[in-house]
């Protein structure tokens, strides 16, 4: 089928093909038209899509019946069905002039290949990130994205993604209980890539895998399968940078490999990478390229990776006693690429393995490591809500609650965890924008995973609280209330702003305060209402002199006066003009007033009626 055919197809026809593919079927006709042409160019033949057409029209019910439950339940494409169900109903109240897509790419819909499309099946909207304004601060971002809820429609039933239980333990797959939320696990276990690459080109996402090692000599393989470009249709291609690092970790250290101590990094720009700390090794790695990962236990513990079957050299050598015993984990680190592990126990290996080393999917299951899974039942998950002025120490709670209750692994979604995610010290504004963003949607991507989650933001508006409780249906709804004394809070502003080296502009921060706005107790929306330091009653009353204060210092409201319209004089159709009217009625007047008889004005009858031609001028009245 070539482009001009699929452009010939209506919208309902096109939105059909792309859902039988597992494909974004929302947009305008040209995003639909670009996303169908990519799909055909990657692989998908025109007799697959004509077959699917015809079944779509043979059975209708039964198609819309399995893409709604596709959406459900394939982990591929549910984050982005969910996400285009949670779309705003008025737009008007949005702050970005863009309205984002929210394609997944869909590695199970390619026959022959396990690659997300890439080459122009997600179209990045022109000045998604370009028109911002510069040095406002997190806090600025944050609370633009909560404007966004003023008048979205709350979700009555949201969807929920079945985490899948492994069936069987002992084998060897990419942990998605052990990863980013956005970081997306392919189908088949063995492959996965940036979930929100398209959009937010600077986020880093990890994964480990389910198993890992405390003894003997082992390895895995992993390729840099694609690297994942952004490309618009009629335009020149537009390439992000892409990145990729790969190692070992163990489980309970954070998920951006080669940042903490034990943590073990090869990353593709040819440098080893530990404890934060990089230095020069071996040779740089791009698309195409396979990357073996060895370690080997003893006395000393020491770490070697291979590119292409050739050895690049010794990185690591560690001290055994310092691991006290913790596994190793196989742990991967991706920037716009797309990565794939070679994890079947029945295929030979990629590059003949090296000597003394046992590749981990054949090492016998008694000698793995299993990692926790997660649970599949959301009614026992638990979902904290904070709310708090910014600098009011939302954070600092936060990750002193989950030190507090390690068994309960809660991930901290908030704006401060995707900038370190970005690991990029430029485009700090462009930063704060895209984590501000991103969170917006990961945080639809948490409500339909069961796991436990803590949310850090100001959550100042009420329109904001109440569609993110109401999206986390079914979990267990704590709200906690961050709000000190005055002298404490601007205290603790101080000092974030001396850390983070940004301050917020004085109006924002008025506008913050005299939007704010403290929950109190709903039994339809939340489980559990708790106000630290400051009782409820207290935070009120100090509230409303917040609110008062800061209604005095903000400078007033310039008051628009509209101009009125101008009114246009157009010609009567089938007479004299406006004016000539006017001078008619003047001259009737006049005649009247005086007992003259009444002259016409000059010129006066010269326009004929539509259709006549007779000249008026040579008529008199009363003749």
């Amino acid at each position: 089928m070539k482009l001009a055919d699929i452009k010939k197809l209506k919208v309902s026809e096109l939105r059909t093909r792309l859902q039988l593919k597992g494909l974004d079927s929302k947009g305008l006709k040209a995003e639909l038209v670009g996303r169908l042409w990519s799909a055909l160019e990657s692989g998908l033949t025109d007799e697959c899509l004509e077959q699917d057409a015809s079944e779509v029209q043979n059975n209708d019910e039964d198609v819309l019946v399995s893409t709604a439950q596709l959406s459900a339940s394939t982990t591929a494409t549910a984050p982005s069905g969910l996400e285009r169900s949670r779309e705003y109903s008025d737009t008007g109240t949005q702050t970005d002039a863009v309205e984002y897509p929210s394609p997944t790419p869909n590695s199970g819909s390619l026959p022959g290949s396990e690659c997300p499309t890439a080459g122009g099946e997600l179209v990045r909207p022109q000045g998604a990130c370009d028109h911002h304004k510069e040095g406002r601060g997190r806090a600025f971002y944050e609370f633009k994205e909560e404007i966004r809820y003023k008048r979205t429609k709350l979700v009555q039933d949201p969807l929920r993604k079945e985490v899948e239980i492994w069936s069987d333990r002992d084998k060897v797959q990419l942990n998605s209980h052990d990863a980013h939320l956005h970081f997306e696990v392919g189908p088949d276990g063995s492959s996965g890539w940036p979930r929100f690459w398209d959009r937010f080109p600077l986020l880093w996402s990890g994964c480990r895998l389910s198993h890992g090692v405390a003894q003997g000599w082992v390895g895995f393989e992993v390729r840099v399968e694609r690297k994942l470009s952004i490309a618009q249709m009629g335009a020149p291609e537009r390439s992000e940078s892409c990145g990729m690092r790969v190692g070992w970790s163990v489980a309970d250290s954070c998920l951006l490999l080669g940042e903490e101590e034990f943590s073990f990094a090869y990353d593709a720009t040819g440098e080893k990478v530990s404890g934060g700390k990089s230095e020069e090794f071996g040779e740089q790695y791009s698309e195409g390229d396979i990357i073996g990962c060895y370690v080997s236990f003893s006395d000393v513990i020491q770490f070697s990776f291979h590119k292409n079957g050739h050895f690049m050299g010794n990185a690591f050598s560690v001290d055994s006693s310092r691991l006290l015993g913790h596994a190793l984990f196989p742990h991967v680190l991706c920037k716009n690429c797309y990565v794939k592990f070679n994890l079947d126990p029945n295929g030979p290996p990629w590059y003949p393995t090296p000597q003394g080393f046992t590749s981990l999917v054949t090492l016998p299951a008694e000698q793995r490591v299993t990692a926790a899974s997660a649970t599949n039942d959301s009614a026992v998950c638990e979902m904290v809500l904070l709310v708090g002025l910014p600098g009011s120490g939302k954070s600092r709670w936060a990750r002193s609650h989950m030190q507090e209750h390690p068994e309960k692994h809660f991930q901290l979604l908030g704006t401060e965890e995707l900038l370190s995610c970005m690991m990029n010290a430029e485009q700090r504004e462009l930063q704060l924008q895209q984590a501000a963003q991103c969170l917006t949607e990961l945080i639809k991507v948490a409500a339909s995973t069961p796991g436990n989650y803590i949310l850090d933001q100001c959550n100042t508006l009420f329109s904001a609280r109440c569609y993110k409780l109401q999206l986390f249906k079914g979990f267990r709804r704590r709200v906690v209330v961050i709000f000190p004394s005055t002298e404490q809070w601007r205290k603790r502003l101080a000092e974030q702003q001396r850390q983070d080296g940004e301050q917020i502009p004085h109006t924002d921060l008025l506008k913050l305060q005299v939007s704010c706005s403290l929950p109190e107790q709903q039994d339809d929306l939340m489980d559990e209402l708790q106000y630290i330091e400051l009782s409820q009653e207290a935070a009120q009353s100090l509230l409303q002199e917040c609110k008062d204060e800061a209604h005095r210092l903000l400078p007033p409201v310039p008051i628009q006066v509209k101009k009125k319209p101008k009114i246009r004089k157009r010609p009567h159709p089938y007479g004299c003009s406006y004016s000539g009217w006017t001078q008619w009625n003047q001259g009737w007047s006049e005649a009247k007033s005086n007992q003259q008889p009444w002259s016409q004005p000059p010129g006066y009858w010269s326009l004929p009626y539509p259709g006549q031609s007779i000249n008026y001028n040579n008529w008199s009245f009363g003749r």
